[in-house]
């Protein structure tokens, strides 16, 4: 630990120009040894491990001169691998190179999801990520249909990328998968129109602004109750009796709705309204082929 502490007192006054090989050797205690330069390399990788950013600025071997960059070495000791990644992406995306360097953040280290916003090729994406910063309206295709769309939000969720954005003339905030978007082009700056009062949902598509609100009733044994919740979010309201558990949802994405009562089949039972029951039934009968 003492040799370390040296080795990082000489790197950080050297500062920018950085330290000579031999200059480190010597801090280290190094000289005379068989193979210094490897020895040094050692030392520096456990520097490394303590969050020190450190790179060679000159020559290979006896020729090097490292250079030590100070960074917010806390987080690499406090956070995860995963939260670690989860904080670059998102100083990625805002584009703050000064938390970047700050965070020790090298081009090797980029979250590959986000190189787009660093110049990468992803065409739609890069535009996505631009508009959303600079306020600017978006034109796209999606579904086989021109849209017009300001943007609120870029999210991504288990590898996938979310618009989340309202189409002109609608104060619906809908979500738009980027990699299904194409013909993207966004307007100049500032052309995106933005409400006061925005309601940002989430991910999920049950929490979309798509339909009218509705009330729906279901009912499940108590045994399958998580599966209906894991499926569906949590209900506005719950009761059990006699081991069969009743859940009130406030549904505004009716479609998204019979998705999931289709993957859960026998497991639960929509209790009402009648409208809901009956275009459940409508449309399986339609894909029965009756």
């Amino acid at each position: 630990m003492e040799r370390l502490v040296r080795l990082a007192t000489v790197l950080h006054h050297a500062g920018t120009v950085g330290a000579a090989t031999s200059d480190l050797v010597r801090a280290a205690g190094f000289e005379g040894t068989r193979d210094p330069t490897s020895a040094l390399a050692r030392e520096f990788r456990h520097l490394r491990q303590l969050g020190w950013q450190i790179e060679n600025v000159g020559g290979a071997g006896e020729d090097g001169r490292y250079r030590m960059t100070t960074v917010d070495n806390r987080l690499r000791v406090k956070l995860t691998p995963g939260q670690q990644a989860a904080l670059l992406r998102a100083v990625v995306l805002a584009d703050r190179a000064d938390l970047a360097a700050r965070l020790g953040l090298s081009g090797d280290a980029t979250p590959p999801e986000v190189t787009v916003s660093t110049g990468a090729t992803n065409h739609e994406l890069a535009t996505v990520v631009s508009a959303v910063r600079h306020h600017s309206r978006l034109r796209f295709r999606y579904h086989g249909r021109d849209r017009v769309v300001h943007p609120d939000s870029v999210r991504t969720q288990n590898g996938t990328w979310y618009l989340g954005g309202r189409e002109d003339g609608s104060d619906v905030v809908k979500r738009f998968v980027v990699s299904r978007m194409s013909e993207v082009a966004a307007d100049a700056p500032g052309t995106a129109e933005r409400l006061a009062t925005v309601r940002r949902t989430g991910l999920h598509p049950m929490s979309w602004e798509v339909d009218e609100p509705v009330l729906v009733t279901l009912r499940a044994p108590a045994d399958f109750a998580p599966d209906v919740r894991r499926w569906l979010n949590a209900p506005e309201e719950q009761t059990e009796q006699n081991g069969v558990v009743t859940m009130t949802y406030r549904v505004t994405h009716r479609a998204a709705l019979r998705v999931r009562l289709y993957e859960l089949g026998p497991r639960v039972e929509v209790v009402g309204p009648r409208d809901v029951r009956q275009e459940l039934m409508d449309e399986l009968a339609l894909m029965a082929g009756e």
